[in-house]
C-alpha cells in the first residue's frame, strides 16, 4: 500500500490503488496502465519507475532511489544504461519527450520529477469522490510552456524559458483576471452566440430556446422577440447600447442582418444576405460577410441607407470574425483557406479603410498573424488590444484560449503575445465592453461521437444509441464483415488512431496508431485488410498523402499510393473487387481505380472545378457506380450525379425540398443512398432512391448527424453525431 496524502473524501471507494494523470490511469493492484480506459502495454521496469514517481508528484526522485527500487543491492547491471532505457520506454508510452516534458522531467545530475497533477480514484473510471494527491510544482525549472497550479490556498506560477516560434519568442506569463460564468445552460441547450454591450451592463445571447437580454450584475433576464422561425447567429451592439445588429437565419435560407432594439418594437431587416456583423465605433457603418461558403466577401454598408460595397475576399476564403479598430479607421478579420490535414493555419488580416483601393475597387489587407491553430473568434478592444483565439497543443487539442497583442504603426505585433485564459473548452465567440474592462466569451466542448441505430424492415430507424463514451473526437468509417463491430478513428490519445468496437461493448480495441493522423479506415473488398490515409499533424502545403493498407488482424502496413492530396478512397464489397481513390487539386478532382494487392491505380475520369473540396462521393457496394454531390447551400436545389463504371450514361438526381447535401454514402443493397443536409444546429438524415426521391429518416434534436455508414447486411447504421455544450463567461481585469 502506498503512503500517499489524499485530499477530500473517498465516499467509501477504494481509491488507494489507482492514480490518474491526464488521460492516463495507473491501477497498482492490477499492475496496468490505461489510456482513456484502454489498456496500454508497459514493461515492468518502466512501470516501477512510474509508480515511484507517482508516489511523490512534483518532487525530485533521485536516480539512486530509482536504482534501489528497480534492482536489489546484489544485482550487477549497467545501471545508467538500464535506467535511461526504462525512462525512454516510459516516455514513449506516455507520448512524452525529454525536450518538452508534460509528465516526466529530467532534473540535471539529480533524477526525475513528475510534473502533471495526480489524483486518486476508483479503477472503474468513476471520478466521484476522487481525491487529488498533494503535489508541489517547482518554479525554477526552465520549460517551454506556462504551467499554472491554482490551489485552495496558494497559486504558484511557472514562468518558462525556452524555445519560441516566430514572434512567440520569450512569451510573457498569462495575465489572468477574474472570471465569472454569465450563463448556465445544460448540455442539450448550448449558447449559440453572445455579445456584451458597449457599457458593459448587458449580455445579449441566443440558445436553442430563443434570444435573450441579461442584466449582468443582477442576472435579470428578458426574452427578445424575433421574426417567426428565425434564430440569431451573430450579434453586434451599437454604441448607444439601445439597439444591435443581429444576423438571423432560418431553415433553407441564408442569414440576413436585422436592427433589433432592446427597448421593444419589431425587428427591421437591413441586409438580405449577411453574417458576422460588426458596427463601427461611431455607429454609422457596418462591416459584414456575404455570399455562399467559399465564395464569400466582406462588405461595408452605411446604417443610414448608403448602399453596400465590396471590400475584400476571393473564392476559397473562409471568414470568421470582423472587428473594428478603436479609432474606426480599420477593420480586422480572421480568415483561412480550406486545407487537408489538421492544425490548419489561420490568419488575422487588417484593412485600412483610409487607404485607396486596388484596381478592382477592393482593399489590400495586411497580414498581422498567421498561426497554426488560430481560430475564428476575435475582438479589437477599445484600449487597443487585439484579442484572438488560439488552440492548445496536444493532448489539449480540443481546447482553445484567448491571447492578446498590440499592433505597431506597420500593423505588426509590437510585443510578445499575452495569454488571457487557460481553461477547458473551445472559444466560439468574444466581445468587449467599451472600457475594455469586461471581455465576454463563449466556451464550449464539442462532442463528435459514434452512434449506432438499428433499421427496421419498414425502413424506419430505431432511436440511435451512443457507442463511443469518451470525450474526444470519434468518427465512424466502416463495419467488420460479421456486422458486429464499427471501425472508427479517435483522437483520444492526442492524434487520430484507428479502433474497432463491438456494438454490444463499451471499450474499443486499438488497431493501429502513429505520430501522424490516421484517417478514413475502410476495409478491402474481402474485409481482411484496412485501407487508410495518413494526414499530417499540421496543414502542410507540400505534404503528399499516402494511402496505406494493413491486415485487419494485425501486421505491417505498406503504401499503395501517394498524392497531394488524396481526399477519399473506398472499395466495393466482395464478390466485387473495385477500389477507387480521388485526388483533389486546384483544378478539380481526379478519380483513380486501383487494386489493393498491386498498388498505384489508373485514372478513370476527372471533374474540373476550382472548388474540388466541396465534392463528396461514394462507391456503390456492388462496384458499379459512383455517386457524386457538390455541396451547395441556400436556395440552390442539391444534385447527385451517378457515374457508371460499366459504361452506362451519367444520370443526375435533383433532390427537391432540401437545402443541400453534406455527406453521401450508399445503402448496403446499392439501391439507395444515405445523405445528410447542412445545419450547425439541427439537420436531417435522408434516404434517397435512384429516382431522386428523398425521405427524412432521422431529424435529431439539438445535435447534428454528419454521415451514416450502413453495416454490410444493411441492418444497422453507424452514425457520426455531433453535439456540444456552451456557455458565456466574463473576464474582468
Amino acid at each position: 500500500m502506498l503512503n500517499l496524502p489524499i485530499v477530500g473524501s473517498t465516499n467509501g471507494n477504494d481509491i488507494t490503488s489507482t492514480r490518474r494523470f491526464g488521460v492516463f490511469e495507473l491501477d497498482l493492484r492490477a499492475g496496468e496502465l490505461r489510456r482513456n480506459g484502454i489498456k496500454v502495454k508497459l514493461q515492468e521496469q518502466p512501470f516501477q519507475v512510474l509508480t515511484e514517481l507517482l508516489e511523490r508528484p512534483g518532487q525530485v526522485v533521485t536516480r539512486e532511489e530509482l536504482r534501489n527500487r528497480l534492482w536489489p543491492a546484489d544485482t550487477y547491471v549497467d545501471f545508467d544504461h538500464s535506467l535511461n532505457a526504462a525512462i525512454r520506454r516510459l516516455r514513449d508510452t506516455l507520448g512524452d519527450s525529454a525536450e518538452n516534458p508534460t509528465f516526466v522531467e529530467t532534473v540535471a545530475r539529480r533524477g526525475y520529477r513528475f510534473l502533471a497533477p495526480v489524483s486518486a480514484g476508483p479503477a472503474n473510471g468513476d471520478h466521484a469522490g476522487q481525491g487529488e494527491l498533494a503535489a508541489v510544482v517547482p518554479i525554477t525549472a526552465p520549460r517551454r510552456h506556462h504551467w499554472w497550479v491554482i490551489g485552495a490556498v496558494v497559486a504558484v506560477a511557472l514562468v518558462l524559458i525556452g524555445l519560441a516560434v516566430g514572434f512567440f519568442l520569450a512569451p510573457r506569463p498569462p495575465a489572468l483576471g477574474h472570471i465569472t460564468r454569465l450563463t448556465a445552460n445544460p448540455a442539450g441547450d448550448p449558447v449559440r452566440t453572445a455579445a456584451i454591450s458597449r457599457d458593459g451592463h448587458h449580455l445579449a445571447f441566443a440558445d436553442e430556446t430563443g434570444f435573450y437580454l441579461r442584466q449582468i450584475d443582477t442576472g435579470e433576464t428578458h426574452p427578445i422577440a424575433l421574426p417567426e422561425e428565425m434564430s440569431a447567429t451573430a450579434i453586434s451592439w451599437a454604441p448607444d447600447n439601445d439597439h444591435m445588429i443581429v444576423a438571423l437565419a432560418a431553415t433553407n435560407r441564408r442569414p440576413s442582418l436585422w436592427d433589433i432594439s432592446v427597448l421593444g418594437g419589431s425587428a427591421r431587416r437591413l441586409v438580405d444576405d449577411g453574417s458576422q456583423p460588426a458596427i463601427s465605433p461611431n455607429g454609422k457603418q457596418i462591416a459584414f460577410v456575404a455570399g455562399q461558403p467559399l465564395h464569400q466577401r466582406i462588405w461595408l454598408a452605411g446604417l443610414n441607407g448608403e448602399p453596400p460595397r465590396e471590400l475584400l475576399g476571393e473564392d476559397g476564403d473562409l471568414f470568421g470574425t470582423i472587428t473594428w479598430s478603436p479609432d474606426g479607421t480599420k477593420i480586422a478579420y480572421t480568415t483561412a483557406k480550406f486545407t487537408y490535414g489538421y492544425g490548419a493555419k489561420g490568419m488575422i488580416a487588417v484593412a485600412d479603410l483610409s487607404h485607396p483601393p486596388i484596381a478592382d475597387g477592393r482593399l489590400r489587407p495586411t497580414i498581422v498573424l498567421s498561426l497554426t491553430g488560430l481560430d475564428a473568434s476575435m475582438a479589437w478592444t477599445p484600449d487597443g488590444r487585439l484579442v484572438y483565439t488560439l488552440a492548445e497543443s496536444r493532448p489539449r487539442q480540443e481546447d482553445s484560449n484567448l491571447w492578446w497583442i498590440r499592433l505597431n504603426g506597420q500593423l505588426q505585433p509590437a510585443a510578445a503575445p499575452v495569454r488571457l485564459t487557460n481553461d477547458q473548452g473551445a472559444v466560439f465567440g468574444v466581445s468587449a465592453s467599451g472600457d475594455s474592462k469586461r471581455i465576454a466569451y463563449i466556451k464550449g466542448i464539442p462532442q463528435p461521437d459514434v452512434y449506432v441505430a438499428k433499421l427496421q424492415p419498414s425502413g424506419a430507424l430505431e432511436e440511435p444509441q451512443r457507442l463511443t463514451l469518451d470525450d474526444r473526437q470519434d468518427l465512424p468509417y466502416d463495419w467488420t464483415t460479421d456486422n458486429k463491430s464499427v471501425i472508427f478513428v479517435s483522437d483520444r490519445t492526442g492524434s487520430f488512431s484507428i479502433y474497432k468496437q463491438p456494438i454490444n461493448q463499451t471499450v474499443p480495441e486499438l488497431l493501429m496508431t502513429s505520430n501522424q493522423q490516421l484517417v478514413q479506415p475502410r476495409l478491402s473488398p474481402d474485409g481482411t485488410q484496412v485501407l487508410y490515409l495518413v494526414n499530417p499533424n499540421r496543414a502542410e502545403a507540400d505534404f503528399e498523402v499516402p494511402l496505406m493498407i494493413a491486415p485487419l488482424a494485425g501486421g505491417a502496413s505498406r503504401e499503395i499510393a501517394k498524392a497531394k492530396w488524396i481526399s477519399n478512397h473506398q472499395c466495393a464489397r466482395a464478390p466485387a473487387t473495385v477500389c477507387i481513390y480521388s485526388v483533389n487539386t486546384d483544378a478539380g478532382v481526379t478519380f483513380f481505380r486501383f487494386d489493393p494487392s498491386q498498388g498505384q491505380g489508373t485514372q478513370i475520369f476527372q471533374l474540373k472545378d476550382d472548388l474540388a473540396q466541396l465534392f463528396n462521393w461514394s462507391l456503390s457496394p456492388d462496384g458499379t457506380m459512383l455517386a457524386i454531390a457538390k455541396g451547395k447551400w441556400g436556395n440552390v436545389e442539391p444534385r447527385i450525379s451517378l457515374f457508371s463504371l460499366n459504361g452506362a450514361p451519367e444520370r443526375s438526381l435533383t433532390i427537391r425540398g432540401w437545402p443541400g447535401i453534406m455527406a453521401l454514402d450508399w445503402a448496403a443493397d446499392s439501391k439507395s443512398l444515405w445523405a445528410t443536409t447542412p445545419g450547425d444546429k439541427e439537420n436531417t438524415l435522408l434516404r434517397i432512391d435512384l429516382q431522386g426521391n428523398a425521405r427524412a429518416v432521422w431529424h435529431p434534436k439539438n445535435v447534428t448527424v454528419n454521415w451514416a455508414i450502413p453495416s454490410r447486411d444493411g441492418k444497422y447504421l453507424a452514425l457520426h453525431v455531433h453535439s456540444s455544450s456552451a456557455n458565456v463567461s466574463m473576464l474582468e481585469q
